[in-house]
Formats: structure tokens, sequence, C-alpha cells
């Protein structure tokens, strides 16, 4: 019969359809899985990454940053939970307590939660603090907009910051004009070098190697390139490659040409209007 048929060939397209459109959507979610795991592996990976951490202080850091996440994960879930079951139906709500679910669900787990989390990072943080004066002690000065590196014997290099490798070294930070921030994320976090003021940082970077670091404090119009290297050395090749250093400084690096505001001009002429219309002398 034509209907009987008819009725075949669509449930036959039907049927290819549907397990065609099945396919393609698990082929896509795999896709997209693979996509979103390589581009979250990238994320925290390379020369500025925090989340790959050449030393035990960076380590601390990326442990921290793990945890934090997975609490505000925690957070966020339940959250999420609790929204998706006031979503059901009416009736399955009567057996809920609406004080119940406001000091539980509100105030007792995220308190509880924020606290554990609170705790763990204070610990994380008081263990990141310079204690020892033992090791290798180098002063960092920080200028407009270049770092200067002084070592013990005299030796000084310019954006370049030479350590020893496997053991632990001090940083003593200052700055001789405004507020900068010393970051090499892969060894450590952050610390401000202050006018006036001498801040110590204990890094330690696990095997030779170049490490990037940055200023991470706006400190004017040349901030973007103020960054520096620190290059960690074998033991046996430290001494000698501080005996490699001329100790010369160089003038700081000229951002733009000095030159008088555009609306100086306008300012001064309205100036010396108000003057005479007002008669100030």
């Amino acid at each position: 019969m034509p209907g009987q048929r008819d009725a075949r060939a669509d449930a036959l397209v039907f049927g290819f359809v549907k397990s065609g459109h099945a396919g393609v959507t698990r082929g896509g979610a795999k896709g997209c899985a693979a996509i979103f795991a390589s581009l979250a592996s990238a994320g925290c990976s390379g020369e500025l990454s925090a989340l790959d951490p050449a030393g035990p202080a960076a380590a601390r850091v990326a442990e921290l940053w793990w945890i934090m996440l997975g609490g505000a994960v925690a957070i966020l879930g339940l959250v999420l939970a609790v929204a998706l079951y006031a979503l059901r139906e009416r009736h399955g709500l009567r057996d809920i307590s609406a004080r119940r679910v406001l000091v539980g669900w509100g105030l007792v787990f995220p308190l509880v939660t924020l606290a554990l989390l609170m705790g763990f990072a204070f610990l994380r943080g008081e263990q990141l603090f310079a204690r020892s004066s033992d090791e290798a002690v180098i002063a960092v000065r920080a200028e407009q907009w270049r770092w200067v590196a002084i070592y013990p014997g005299g030796g000084q290099t310019i954006n370049t910051i030479h350590v020893p490798a496997g053991r632990d070294f001090t940083l003593e930070l200052t700055s001789g004009d405004v507020i900068h921030s010393f970051w090499v994320p892969r060894l450590g976090g952050k610390m401000d070098a202050v006018p006036g003021k001498t801040n110590r940082m204990v890094l330690h970077a696990d095997k030779p190697g170049r490490y990037r670091g940055v200023c991470a404090e706006y400190c004017g119009i040349g901030h973007a390139p103020m960054q520096m290297v620190v290059i960690a050395h074998p033991a046996e090749a430290y001494a000698a490659a501080l005996a490699e250093q001329a100790g010369s400084f160089e003038p700081p690096p000229q951002v733009l040409n000095p030159r008088p505001a555009p609306a100086a001009t306008i300012i001064e002429q309205w100036r010396d209007y108000l003057l005479d219309l007002t008669g100030i002398e």
C-alpha cells in the first residue's frame, strides 16, 4: 500500500536522522571536552604562570589557589543544587523548613567553608615570610623603569638577577621613587618595593633556568616594559657568574621625550585672564 510504504520510509529516515544526531552530539561533547582540557592545560603553564611552580614558595601559592578554587566550586555546587531543588514541584517542598535551609545552607555551610579556607590561607601565607639570614642576600632596587640587583661582592646588574639554583636566596627589595611590586610567578608571590623601606623575601629555584618576572604595581608610563629575568645557576657556576658582572650602572630608560602638557598654554592663558579680571597680582 502507498500509505504503508510512506510510513516505513518516514520511520527509516527518522531513525537515520536520530542516530546521526546522537553521534554528532556525542562527538561534539567529546570535542568540546578535548578543547576545554587543552585550553585549561595551556592556561596553567607558561613563563608567567603561577600554576606552573618552579620553587617551594610558588608551589605553596599554587596549592592555595587550587584549594580556593575547590572551595568556590563546592559553594557554587551547593547553591546550584539548592536552586534546582527549589524548582521542583511544590509538594516536594512541604517537608523542608525554610529556617533550616536559611540557617544550615545560608549561614553554617558558607561560614564553615570560608573559615577553613581563611585558616589555610593564613597558614600558607605565614610560611612565605622570610626568617633566616643565612641565605645569599641580594639587594634589589626598583627605579622607574628598571630593576637594579646589587650582589654581596659589589657586582651589579640591570633587569637581570643571578641566583643560585637548588638553595634558598634572599631578596631585599626597596624603591628609589614610587611603589613597585616584584613578581616572578614561577618562583613565588608578589612583594612590594616601597621607598624608604626594605622588604625581604626568600625564594628558591628548584633547578637552573631562566624565570621571567614583571612589575605588578602600576608605576607610571613605563610600567609595561619594566620586566626582569631571574637566572638560576648551578651551585658550582654561581660564583663565576657573579664574577663576570661589571658592576656599572646604566641610565634609566627614557620612555618618552619630555614635552610640555598639551593644555599647558591654555591653562596659563586662563590663569592670567582670571588674575586680570579679579585684580589679583
